[in-house]
C-alpha cells in the first residue's frame, strides 16, 4: 500500500512531496510460485559455481594431484603458503594486470565514442550497429586463427604492409612487446562490441527532448555530446568500466592460443599459470590453492568497486537532501 504526504517542517518551503511506500508480506502461495519459478536457476547456480567452488577450497587444503584418485595427504596452509611465496605466480598475476590496463582504457573510450557516432548516423544505423558488435559473437580460436595468420612473419597481411612501405614490421609472435601489441590490438577488435552495445541502450534511454531543447538553446552536437551524453551516461560508464576490468583480469584463451604465454612466459597470465600448475605439472592442490588466491584479489576488487560506488552515491543523496541557503538580501 503506497501513501502519499506531504511533510514541511517549520521554516522550511512547502511543495516537498515525499512517497511513503508500506511493503506487505507476499501471501504464502506468492513466494511458493517464486521458489517454484526460480529453482532451475539456483539448481544450476548451486551445481556449476557453488559447487565447484566449495570443492576447490577442499582440495586446496590438500596435496592433491591430477593424476590419482583421492584427495591426497592433509597438508593445510601449505599450498598458500606456497603460492604466496611464488614469484612466478606474482609475475603471472602482474601480466593479467598490465594486460588490464592496456585493455580496459581504450575499449571503454572506444566504445562510447562509436556508440555516439552510430547513434547520430541517419542512414545505416542498424548495419553500423551489427558491423561493430559481429566479432563480439566469433569464437576465440576462429579470431586467434585468423590474426595469427596476419601477425605471420614474412607471409602475414601485416609484415606484407609494413615492408610495402618500406619499415621493419615488429615481431608480433617472437617478443614480448610485440606479443603485447599482438593481443590488446585483437582483443580491441574483437571485445569492442560487448561495451558498444551497453552504450548503445544507454543513449537510447537518454530523451530525446533533452538534445531538442539543448539545440534550440544554441548547443553544437559536440556541446550536446561533452556536456549531455557523457554527463547521462556516468552510471552506464561505471558499469562498463567494472564489467571491463573483470573481463580483463580473467584474460586466458587469446593470450594462450596466440602468443603461448610466451616468449619465455613474459605474457602468460594467472589463468594460465593456474592451468599449466594443476593440469601440466598435475599439482592439483597448488593449482585450487592458486585458484583461491585469486578468487579473493578478483572479490577485493570487485567489493571496493562497489563500496566507491555506494559512498559517492550516498554523498550525492545526502547533497540532493540538504536544504539550500536562504538568500540573503542586499542593503545599499
Amino acid at each position: 500500500m503506497t501513501t502519499i504526504a506531504s511533510e514541511r517542517p517549520a521554516g522550511r518551503p512547502a511543495g516537498r512531496i515525499t512517497l511513503r511506500t508500506d511493503r506487505e508480506r507476499a501471501p504464502r502461495s506468492e513466494r511458493r510460485a517464486g521458489l517454484l519459478l526460480s529453482s532451475p536457476f539456483l539448481i544450476v547456480y548451486l551445481l556449476f559455481m557453488i559447487g565447484p567452488l566449495a570443492v576447490g577450497v577442499v582440495v586446496s587444503f590438500f596435496n592433491t594431484t591430477t593424476v590419482k584418485s583421492g584427495l591426497g595427504g592433509w597438508v593445510g596452509l601449505s599450498n598458500y603458503r606456497t603460492v604466496v611465496q611464488d614469484s612466478l605466480f606474482w609475475s603471472a598475476m602482474w601480466h593479467s594486470v598490465l594486460f588490464t590496463l592496456l585493455t580496459t582504457p581504450p575499449l571503454v573510450v572506444l566504445a562510447l565514442a562509436f556508440a555516439v557516432l552510430a547513434s547520430r548516423v541517419r542512414r545505416g544505423t542498424v548495419f553500423y550497429r551489427l558491423a561493430f558488435f559481429a566479432p563480439y559473437v566469433v569464437p576465440s580460436s576462429v579470431v586467434v586463427l585468423v590474426f595469427l595468420w596476419m601477425y605471420t612473419p614474412q607471409v602475414g597481411l601485416v609484415p606484407k604492409l609494413f615492408s610495402a612501405v618500406g619499415l621493419t614490421s615488429p615481431d608480433f609472435i617472437g617478443s614480448t612487446s610485440g606479443g603485447w601489441t599482438a593481443v590488446v590490438l585483437m582483443t580491441l577488435w574483437w571485445t569492442f562490441g560487448f561495451n558498444f552495445v551497453l552504450y548503445t541502450a544507454g543513449i537510447q534511454d537518454v530523451p530525446t527532448e533533452v538534445y531538442e531543447a539543448a539545440a534550440i538553446d544554441g548547443a553544437s552536437p559536440w556541446q550536446q555530446i561533452r556536456f549531455l551524453t557523457v554527463p547521462l551516461l556516468s552510471r552506464t560508464t561505471s558499469l562498463v568500466l567494472i564489467l571491463q576490468i573483470l573481463a580483463s583480469l580473467k584474460v586466458f584463451d587469446q593470450i594462450y592460443l596466440l602468443l603461448g604465454g610466451g616468449p619465455n612466459q613474459s605474457t602468460r597470465p594467472v589463468i594460465e599459470y593456474i592451468y599449466d600448475t594443476g593440469f601440466t605439472s598435475y599439482r592439483g592442490g597448488y593449482g585450487a590453492a592458486a585458484t583461491m588466491v585469486y578468487f579473493v584479489i578478483i572479490v577485493a576488487i570487485s567489493a571496493a568497486w562497489y563500496a566507491l560506488r555506494h559512498y559517492r552515491t550516498a554523498a550525492a543523496e545526502r547533497a540532493d537532501q540538504r536544504p539550500a541557503p536562504r538568500a540573503e538580501r542586499r542593503t545599499s
